[in-house]
């Protein structure tokens, strides 16, 4: 099987993946990418083409985005927000002169990147790093990844799934995960 194109990251890249399943995932799919960064959420650009080994990818497709997927992804955005209010005022406190244009958080919460425009003082790597390590400890997304990338067993979100692992419905996991956001 060959490779979709597939756009992912919040600044729009486009790369080849693989499907971890050999599903062949149609134009505009919503997906879960397991990039060099980590978990991301991508957007297929192209069906994969009948081709021999595939060389070089940039990662694997996981799978379809679901809702719970979805909701975790509104949970995110929300969080993106604070942590760009959060630099901002962080940079405004140390009278830094950086402009901050945006700020990604990656799907299986393992990185969080502040985006820059032009030279970005030094003082300014470090008040970022405290706040990533801030929001590391404040948001705990961690003890949620192998759910997000395997679900809650085999056949998860599957009609013979249903009942397994003590979920009343399969996907009760993932909503689960969904909503385990601590703040302290």
């Amino acid at each position: 099987m060959g490779y979709h194109l597939v756009r992912y990251s919040l600044l729009g890249h486009v790369g080849r993946f693989v499907s971890a399943d050999a599903t062949r995932y149609p134009r505009s799919s919503r997906v879960i990418v397991r990039s060099v960064r980590g978990l991301e959420i991508g957007e297929v650009l192209t069906e994969p083409e009948p081709t021999g080994a595939v060389a070089s990818t940039h990662g694997q497709i996981l799978r379809r985005m679901t809702i719970e997927d979805e909701l975790l992804e509104a949970r995110l955005e929300k969080h993106r927000h604070e942590a760009f209010e959060a630099c901002t005022a962080l940079l405004a406190e140390h009278r830094i002169a950086a402009s901050l244009i945006d700020v990604e958080h990656l799907f299986d919460g393992q990185g969080l990147f502040f985006y820059f425009l032009g030279i970005v003082p030094p003082a300014t790597e470090s008040l970022t790093r405290q706040l990533a390590e801030a929001y590391e400890t404040t948001v705990e997304f961690r003890q949620f990844v192998k759910t997000l990338e395997e679900g809650c067993g085999p056949g998860c979100g599957t009609e013979e799934a249903k009942g397994q692992g003590g979920c009343e419905s399969c996907t009760s996991c993932a909503v689960a995960s969904v909503c385990g956001v601590r703040k302290e």
